[in-house]
This record gives structure tokens, sequence and C-alpha cells, in this order.
């Protein structure tokens, strides 16, 4: 039986029992991943904008080690940010229910961005335009720490847009409408599209199989 796409938010809300044990325990080398990127997040008092922050596990790790930065966290699935809700103390989150390709930014606003397994469900004319944003957000000498799932090569990449185009036209469902189903890019071409998107040094950090951070530099 073919795989049925699920809205984005219904997909994490139908997952929320255990969510935190799969992600953990389940996926490769996250406990490494989510702790190294915690650790390339500014050390002193700052403010973070997580862009698709789920449960919170990698602020976890930081507000551990810095319990004086301020996180600013975007989520569409209410019942995520409930459970990040009972993790911290109300003084050092902020949290919105909605899309960060929707939600208003700011200029100026953070000393750095983060990004954890979310952002390979989406194409480069929607990214582009979102890192733009991003860009403005941060302050001078901001940046992003982008940890995600990438492809192996352009050949992958492109049959998983394909096949997300397909599966869309055979269930019958809308393009406006954001779906999970991975469609990651190769680390390459995301970090293409940072440079497109006006930051001006971008470099890999580190690796884990088909996961890797990267950081880019406003």
């Amino acid at each position: 039986m073919e795989y049925r796409l699920e809205k984005m938010a219904e997909f994490f809300e139908n997952r929320l029992d255990g969510y935190d044990a799969h992600m953990l325990n389940e996926i490769d080398s996250a406990g490494e991943f989510y702790a190294f990127t915690a650790s390339c997040l500014p050390k002193e008092c700052c403010h973070v904008l997580d862009l698709g922050c789920g449960t919170g596990l990698e602020m976890e790790f930081y507000l551990k080690s810095n319990p004086d930065a301020h996180i600013t966290g975007i989520d569409l699935s209410y019942g995520m940010l409930e459970e990040m809700k009972k993790k911290f103390d109300p003084a050092q989150i902020t949290l919105i229910r909605g899309s960060y390709f929707d939600v208003p930014f700011g200029e100026g606003v953070y000393d750095a961005a983060v990004s954890v397994e979310s952002l390979h469900h989406f194409t480069e004319e929607e990214k582009i335009p979102l890192y733009r944003k991003l860009h403005g957000a941060l302050k001078e000498n901001g940046y992003f720490i982008l940890t995600d799932y990438f492809a192996d090569s352009g050949e992958q990449e492109r049959f998983f847009q394909s096949e997300l185009i397909r599966m869309k036209k055979e269930q019958g469902l809308a393009d406006h409408v954001f779906y999970h189903y991975d469609t990651p890019f190769t680390a390459a071409h995301e970090m293409q599209c940072l440079r497109d998107a006006g930051f001006s040094y971008v470099e890999e950090m580190q690796s884990w199989g088909s996961t890797h951070t990267l950081k880019a530099m406003k």
C-alpha cells in the first residue's frame, strides 16, 4: 500500500506520543547531532530563533549550558509547542504557532538562528525567500545553524521531488498545502541556496551519514 501523504501539522500531532524517544533513539546519531548543534550556538546571553522547534530537543542541550539565552520557537504543531512549554522556564522561551514562511521575524532581532530536521521538506522557491527573511532578522555578525537530512546525490534529490509531485497528483492533493514527505537537497545545493539568499559565508561543520550541520554567516 502506498504511503498516504498527511498535512505537515497533522503528521506531527499524530505522532506526539513517543516523539522525543523516537527522534533520539531511532534516528542515527541523533544524540550526537542535537548536542553538537547546541554547542554551535552563542555561549553568552543572547536571543536565538528556532525554526521548526518541535518539542525543543536541541534546546534541552542548549539551555542547560546557557540558561541566560532566550529562545523564540516557531512550529506548526500545537501539541509539539505544548510539550516544549513543559520543559522550560517560561522566561526562557517565546513560542509561536504558525508557519515560519508566514511569521514575520523582524529586522536585526536575533543573535543566531537554528533549525534541526525541519527544512528538508521544501523547494528552492520556498527556501530562498525564507532564508532572505532570516538573513534580515539576524543582527550584525549573526549566524544560522542548520542541522538536517540531506540527499546523497543530485539524482536522489530529483527522485524525492518527483515522487512528491507524483503522489500529490495521484492522491488529488492541493499544491499550496505542506505535506509531510522528505525532499532533501544535497548539502551543496542547500549551501548555494543560503548564499543566494545573501549569507556571506557558508560552511559545513560536521556530518553523520546523511545528516549534516551547516553554518551560514550574515
